[in-house]
């Protein structure tokens, strides 16, 4: 990967200093949607990500959250979600991350999460494993839902289509210890891939929302699939990651064999 990847950390890292110094601030924040937020934060770190990137790799391509895609001539993509948790960031709620992925020729190759409140840097290399401010990092090895503590996250209309979102939230409240909704999917990855959480899902979740994440969990020796447990496709919108252990299990409850529902 070269320099890539010390980019990819150069970057997020910078991003998310920004992303702390204009939190202490008074916030700018208009509506993409009834409850869908975009910020000043989103905009500055995305302008910041891809300066930066711009001026290492100009033939490169650039697919951003907030817009600023750029075609290049090149196989190498960069995927940017500059501030993921934009609702968290624009209450002040301090759980939000940048989250940088690289693919060539379509395989994602590398990743990084950073937490710029916790100064949390995870990061992971096709094939050299996953880390956390430099120290390895690996998934859970819990085996039964009964003991697992999962994560989801949901989409924004969830307002006008919440059947399904409900259910599964429902079906997996009912068989693990317990549920968490942080509002950052990306950082909710990472958790994962750090053992921290075990098992994480989400339907309608975008490809820089869970780009990285899943990259992390992969190298942290997890799994990630669709819900059915088939391959993951980053452009879908569907995520099932876990620790591998809780992974039949997980899609045996969201394709309704076990109380979910497709």
């Amino acid at each position: 990967m070269g320099d890539v990847l010390p980019t990819a950390i150069e970057a997020a890292r910078a991003a998310g200093a920004l992303l702390r110094e204009l939190q202490a601030g008074p916030r700018t924040i208009d509506h993409k949607g009834v409850i869908n937020l975009v910020t000043d934060g989103d905009r500055r770190s995305e302008a910041l990500l891809v300066a930066l990137i711009r001026s290492r790799f100009p033939s490169h391509s650039i697919v951003s959250e907030e817009g600023s895609d750029h075609a290049g001539s090149g196989e190498v993509c960069w995927i940017l979600d500059p501030l993921d948790g934009t609702t968290n960031f624009a209450h002040g709620f301090p759980f939000y991350s940048v989250s940088i992925a690289v693919t060539v020729r379509g395989a994602l190759t590398a990743g990084v999460v950073y937490d710029p409140n916790r100064d949390e840097c995870f990061v992971a290399e096709r094939g050299a494993g996953a880390q956390m401010n430099e120290g390895p990092i690996r998934v859970s090895a819990i085996a039964d839902l009964t003991d697992a503590l999962l994560c989801t996250g949901f989409p924004y209309d969830i307002r006008e289509a919440p059947t399904g979102v409900v259910a599964h939230f429902q079906a997996f409240l009912i068989r693990a210890q317990a549920i968490r909704r942080p509002g950052s999917a990306a950082l909710d990855l990472a958790y994962v891939a750090a053992g921290r959480l075990d098992g994480f899902w989400e339907r309608k979740i975008h490809v820089w929302d869970l780009a990285a994440g899943a990259l992390l969990i992969q190298e942290a020796g997890g799994r990630v699939s669709d819900y059915a447990g088939h391959p993951l496709d980053i452009h879908r919108g569907e995520i099932l990651a876990s620790n591998g252990l809780l992974h039949e299990a997980m899609v045996r409850v969201l394709c309704g064999g076990e109380g979910g529902e497709r």
